[in-house]
């Protein structure tokens, strides 16, 4: 069993326990909060296909990880298991969920 000391400065959460929001615009998306450090988020996304991500520019760095499904991201068609980081400063002008897809994204607001 953990004690408070070592849970200190640690947001663990139970995804089947988090709730869902609308994700991106269109309302093709979902995102789960899984926890929260230092202005990082790390996010369940659940996207149905069609979804398209808005353009934008990263202000900090961007981790992905496509655990399910099929995208096409700066025109990389990428598949389950695959990833990405996006250092800041990039350009993300290409996303689009070319199959229902789950995946999961740290960044930084």
């Amino acid at each position: 069993m953990q004690t408070e000391q070592q849970l200190d400065r640690w947001d663990i959460r139970r995804a089947a326990e988090a709730e869902w929001m609308p994700w991106g615009e269109g309302g093709k998306a979902r995102a789960r909060i899984l926890g929260e450090a230092d202005g990082y988020m790390v996010t369940l996304i659940e996207a149905e296909a069609g979804y398209v991500g808005s353009p934008h520019e990263h202000t900090n760095a961007e981790f992905f990880f496509l655990a399910e499904g099929e995208i096409r991201n700066q025109g990389q068609t990428m598949r389950a298991d695959d990833g990405y980081a996006a250092a800041a400063g990039s350009v993300h002008s290409d996303f689009e969920a070319l199959t229902a897809s789950r995946y999961v994204v740290i960044f930084k607001l």
